[in-house]
């Protein structure tokens, strides 16, 4: 039994070793250095100086940086609710009424493609010349919107395009835990008077917390670090009306040269996702379970 035990232990280790080793590579080795880095003044062209903190003090009183946080803010706030609750209810349609293979081929179809792709898109779509979308609210004797040239629209919009993209892949998520949800339970529901709002409410919620935790943590997490559709559509603008951390990184690390810094907001950025997600981890109470 013990050497069986070896066997199936190494031959786990095999089948993760590669996973673990782009994750070192991709991931831990960079995150690493990019910690050594924040502690230096560099502009990749001159050796590194050691400047101790004088980055994360430079960055207490950045305000700049302050009003990108802001924004990220509030892209998470236009993005989270919104495409949590679509990506539930089309799981509910589908566990209900119409569950086949294609339409959930269909739903997944934005999750794939990337990013810059998405926002390519939806910059022509709402191009306010050609655009498809402004020519629709036209025929329908709407006036036409900026969207993406207004400050006042320019971030829901992004958040209109990420949830485009990722509320089909979360919605197949919430799917994939409504089939773990016991039919014995709907039925003890249903013998006790239970209309269908109350068994929503009183079993399917519950009974999905880890898929909801996992959804809405990973969700957060990605939304913190949103760069591709900013690169492609406004970059940042108009009047900085979308200037998100990371976009503000890539300005401080890559266009001013200022590594160091760039490195202090990536590691400050870091930390703030542990402790987002470790806060998280604790009001779902991922560790138990409704079923136990």
């Amino acid at each position: 039994m013990r050497v069986r035990g070896r066997a199936e232990a190494l031959t786990a280790w095999v089948f993760i070793s590669a996973s673990l080793l782009g994750f070192a590579v991709f991931y831990a080795i960079p995150a690493i250095r990019n910690i050594a880095i924040s502690f230096t003044q560099w502009n990749m062209l001159s050796p590194a100086k050691p400047v101790g903190l004088k980055n994360y003090a430079l960055l207490l009183g950045d305000g700049v940086f302050w009003h990108a946080f802001k924004i990220t803010f509030f892209y998470v706030l236009y993005n989270i609710p919104l495409q949590t609750v679509v990506a539930l209810f089309l799981a509910v349609m589908m566990d209900r009424f119409a569950g086949s293979i294609v339409i959930r081929g269909v739903l997944i179809l934005p999750y794939l493609l990337p990013p810059v792709v998405v926002g390519l898109i939806w910059l022509w779509m709402l191009n306010p010349i050609l655009g498809i979308v402004d020519a629709f609210l036209k025929a329908v004797g709407l006036p036409a919107q900026p969207f993406l040239g207004s400050t006042a629209q320019a971030l829901p919009t992004i958040a209109g395009m990420n949830i485009w993209e990722y509320m089909g892949f979360t919605g197949i998520l919430f799917y994939a835990g409504l089939q773990t949800i016991p039919t014995s339970l709907y039925e003890a529901a249903q013998l006790d008077g239970a209309g269908e709002w109350k068994m929503f409410w009183r079993v399917t919620l519950p009974l999905l917390r880890p898929v909801t935790a996992f959804v809405v943590i990973t969700s957060v997490i990605g939304s913190f670090q949103v760069f591709d559709t900013i690169a492609v559509t406004t970059t940042g603008g108009p009047v900085n009306s979308t200037r998100v951390l990371v976009w503000y990184i890539y300005e401080q690390a890559f266009q001013q040269f200022k590594m160091g810094y760039g490195a202090a907001m990536a590691t400050f950025l870091f930390v703030l996702l542990g402790i987002v997600a470790l806060v998280q981890f604790r009001l779902f109470r991922t560790g138990s379970s409704e079923l136990a």
